[in-house]
Parts: structure tokens; sequence; C-alpha cells
């Protein structure tokens, strides 16, 4: 099969909700959270959170702006989530003490704790998908290359 150029394309074929791949990933997205949501009920996480947990996993303890650039998310966004995952015991916010404005998180002894808990996340998510790990990558590969190339579109149009 040949690639069509966007010209090729009739304009009433573009307005077909089922055309458009933004749509395709947010229901992709909407079924992710229904499987999440059943995934991280016995870690009393929800996905957002379980997000957060991951970065601080991986790289200890945050600037919240460094949490909010790994999730792609604002301040105001990430501040309710980390006040519920302290309040769940998970994480302790502290202001720097070398800049009143700048708060680091990190996780407590139960937040790290509950990292070996969330091991089987993974594999239950890509058992969910009924994908092989191959297309998987394959898939985030793709998706990344898109959100790298949409993020270049809009710097060049905020230029």
């Amino acid at each position: 099969m040949s690639e069509r150029d966007v010209s090729d394309v009739p304009d009433e074929e573009f307005l077909r909700l089922d055309r458009q791949v933004c749509f395709s990933l947010h229901a992709a997205a909407r079924a992710f959270d229904g499987v999440y949501r059943t995934v991280l009920k016995d870690l009393g996480l929800t996905y957002p959170q379980y997000l957060v947990m991951l970065v601080l996993w991986e790289h200890g303890e945050l600037p919240v702006k460094r949490i909010g650039e790994h999730l792609r998310l604002e301040s105001g966004t990430l501040s309710p989530l980390l006040k519920r995952l302290e309040a769940a015991g998970h994480v302790e916010r502290r202001r720097s003490p070398h800049d009143e404005r700048s708060v680091t998180v990190r996780p407590t002894p139960s937040g790290t704790a509950l990292r070996a808990r969330a091991l089987a996340v993974p594999r239950g998510i890509a058992a969910a998908t009924g994908l092989p790990l191959e297309r998987i990558a394959a898939l985030r590969a793709e998706l990344d290359a898109l959100t790298a190339h949409l993020d270049s579109v809009t710097a060049d149009a905020a230029a």
C-alpha cells in the first residue's frame, strides 16, 4: 500500500472521528486508565500517583519542578498529587534550604517499600495489551517520535 500525502485526502475524510489519530490515542489512554485502576488498586495508588512514584524510585529526591518535567505536568496539577501521596505516607516534601521557592520530594521508607509491591505492575500491563514485548517497544518508540515531532511544531509556532 502506498503512503498518501495529506493533500491527497478529501476534507470530508479528515473530519471523520474514526480518522483522528488524537482520538485513537485518547481512547487507548482511557482504556489504559481502566486497566491501571484495576492493577494499582492493591497498591492504593492512582495512575498519576504511580507515575510520580516511578520517577522518584528511578531518580530519588527531586524538586517538584523536575518531577513535573519528567511527567509533563504543571505544578498546579502535581501539587495535589504530591499532597495525597504525602498524606498516605509514601513521600515527604520539604522546602529547599537554599531556595525557599523550591520544594523537593523524596520517597519515605513506606514509599520505597511500595516499589517491591509495584514490580508486578508493568508485567500485568504488558500482558493486558495482548502485544508481544517487541511490538510494545516499537509502539512506544513511535509514540515518543510523534511526541517529539509535535513538541517541535509547538515550539516553532511559539517562536
